[in-house]
């Protein structure tokens, strides 16, 4: 009966399934044009406020690290032991800014694994789905987008015509936070706009008491 130790004293562990030039450049090539690919969508649907384009090359490199460390593990036993120890200590510090940007590094990391794994038609056609369906969705603008007014008024006579103004020109508005001190209030509303006319920004400001008044655009993630 062969026992533990006698796996140990044979070539089990040594053994290497040795992968070819050929595999090593086709699976490299094709991740760094998926990876191109998956920069191009990520580039093409951002919607945050500073794009950083660090980010965006480093989904290429991400596909084409994972599939040189997928190749490295399918080919040696002891090496992929020796992997798996490795990646465990590594700790990313990074934060991720958009939600959106998740499935992006998820995807990159896909597409490596898959294309080590010698799947190529499903990285292929995975990524073109995956593309059409992001450039389709994150480019989709709302029907009403929000805005958020912050107006400064001098007395609460002021608040009062300011928030009275508000509901008579735009569609919607809705008091998110109310600032008092000891010389003026500011108001913080969430509006929706007719027909996407800011010109009752300025009817705001011919208010008596209406100190200043800025909008900007609003997503719930962030302001810009």
């Amino acid at each position: 009966m062969t026992t533990f130790q006698d796996i140990f004293k044979s070539n089990f562990l040594e053994n290497i399934s040795s992968v070819t030039i050929f595999d090593m450049v086709l699976a490299i090539t094709l991740a760094f044009c998926l990876g191109l690919f998956i920069f191009l969508v990520y580039k093409k649907t951002y919607s945050g406020v500073m794009y950083s384009s660090g980010f965006g090359i480093s989904l290429i490199a991400m596909a084409m690290i994972t599939t040189l460390v997928i190749l490295a593990v399918t080919s040696n036993v002891v090496l992929s032991l020796g992997m798996v120890g490795a990646l465990s200590i590594v700790r990313f510090r990074a934060a991720v800014k958009e939600p959106l940007d998740i499935a992006y590094l998820f995807w990159s990391i896909g597409v490596g694994i898959v294309l080590a794994a010698g799947m190529i038609p499903l990285a292929v056609f995975g990524s073109v789905v995956i593309g059409v369906m992001l450039l389709i969705f994150a480019n989709r603008k709302p029907h009403h987008c929000p805005y958020m007014a912050v107006i400064t008024c001098e007395n609460g006579q002021a608040e009062q015509a300011a928030q009275e103004f508000l509901k008579a020109t735009v569609e919607k508005s809705v008091v998110k936070s109310k600032t008092v001190s000891a010389e003026q209030v500011e108001l913080s509303c969430e509006i929706r706009l007719k027909n996407d006319d800011t010109s009752f920004l300025n009817g705001l400001m011919r208010i008596d008491g209406v100190a200043n008044a800025v909008l900007v655009s609003y997503n719930g993630e962030y302001m810009g």
